[in-house]
């Protein structure tokens, strides 16, 4: 592989097999839509509701073949067309700094790709989410999360990517032990303080009110040593009428946030069967485990860049003569994304068995028959897939179907 069109030929047969592969597991995926409800799931809809479940599944279905062909049609023509190095040579008509042209170019080909993909995103959030129900998002909320989200990654993914580069600089084939350490301990912090310094910029959190639903949780918690004084309730419906809850931080730091949308759709057994399902996670330590496992495929990532980074071939492939970081960054990425898809997996397989795990922690420890009404009820209102193919599960689910939760929890 010392030929740059050899590397260039290998890395549009990547993306193109990436994209056939997707493509078929989807339409596979889609040919389940129509089979039967299992029995165990009889009665969480009626016949309208099944058929309206139906159909937002086959537009949904539709709208995604459509923007990934589209995707990936603009990413060949972005290749073929020598994109790239059109970007790189833009970038270093403002700076001659590394750090500088780095950031410059990976700043062009996001805001690039964000606003080609823009009238995608508003499509599926105005027209289907809003024709299905569930949206109650309005087009200020819809731009100003767009802008929060481009000042945020301008701060934090540019500040990340400026260290990186400069370690990279200074250091050469070691950067990637810098880079491994200022990742890990960017990813131990927002674990943290995710939801009180991330969280409060999009959505405003107020402490669960005094009443029932907080005497409920609060006796469980005490019933099963979990000693948790932060319950809050976040404004979910802003955007969506789709439920959920989340366990966020350990230590002193740990906190259950419950979605507005989460309070009005479940009665009070459901909803504590849910947080017991949370807090097994807790107890389980699949929070330090995810964590851990993210930190080491972290540092393998960064090792393997670290061997491949400074080859001229990768950015020759991509139309640059001189090797440069940024471009063997962009040349990497797609070399080692069947890897990254390998490990996928077996990241997507231990989260499915944490869920099992966290289910029959709620199970032992409170109910498991409000927990199978609550999922049944959760799975009712976002219009949710009751049969997916077995191995579209296998490639794409963190969490088991809900057939295999509920057949789990009725052992």
């Amino acid at each position: 592989m010392n030929n740059p069109q050899t590397i260039f030929l290998i890395l549009i047969g990547i993306i193109t097999l990436k994209f056939l592969l997707d493509t078929v597991f989807s339409i596979l995926n889609a040919q389940y839509f129509n089979k039967p409800i299992p029995e165990v799931l009889n009665g969480i809809y009626n016949e309208a509701e099944y058929l309206k479940s139906q159909k937002y599944k086959k537009e949904n279905h539709r709208f995604s073949l459509i923007t990934n062909t589209f995707t990936f049609v603009i990413t060949l023509l972005f290749f073929l067309l020598d994109g790239f190095a059109f970007v790189d040579s833009i970038a270093k008509k403002f700076s001659t700094n590394t750090i500088g042209v780095t950031l410059l170019f990976f700043g062009i080909i996001f805001i690039a790709s964000d606003l080609i993909s823009l009238p995608f995103s508003y499509y599926k959030t105005f027209v289907i989410e809003e024709k299905f129900g569930f949206n109650k998002s309005t087009l200020k909320t819809f731009i100003t999360d767009k802008i929060k989200g481009w000042l945020m990654l301008l701060v934090i993914g540019g500040g990340l990517l400026a260290l990186i580069t400069w370690f990279y600089q200074i250091t050469t084939t070691n950067f990637w032990l810098f880079s491994w350490a200022i990742i890990s301990v960017f990813s131990i912090f927002i674990n943290l303080f995710y939801s009180k310094l991330i969280v409060p910029i999009f959505n405003k959190q107020i402490p669960l009110e005094d009443g029932e639903l907080k005497k409920a949780i609060q006796s469980f918690s005490e019933k099963v040593g979990f000693k948790i004084n932060n319950i809050y309730v976040i404004d979910g419906s802003k955007r969506s009428t789709k439920a959920n809850a989340y366990f966020s931080g350990f230590g002193s730091q740990k906190r259950i946030t419950l979605y507005d949308t989460l309070i009005n759709d479940l009665d009070t057994n459901e909803i504590v069967a849910v947080l017991a399902h949370e807090i097994g996670h807790y107890k389980k330590k699949h929070i330090i485990y995810n964590l851990i496992l993210s930190i080491l495929l972290t540092g393998f990532t960064f090792y393997i860049l670290s061997l491949l980074i400074g080859n001229t071939l990768l950015s020759q492939a991509l139309g640059v003569q001189e090797a440069s970081f940024h471009i063997g960054l962009i040349a990497f990425t797609i070399l080692y994304s069947p890897i990254s898809e390998f490990t996928n997996l077996i990241v997507n397989k231990l989260s499915r068995i944490f869920e099992y795990q966290a289910d029959n922690y709620a199970k032992k420890q409170y109910n498991a028959k409000a927990l199978i009404s609550a999922l049944k009820k959760l799975a009712k209102n976002n219009l949710s897939n009751l049969t997916p193919h077995p191995l579209y599960v296998k490639f794409y689910y963190s969490h088991p179907t809900l057939l295999q939760r509920i057949l789990n929890l009725k052992k």
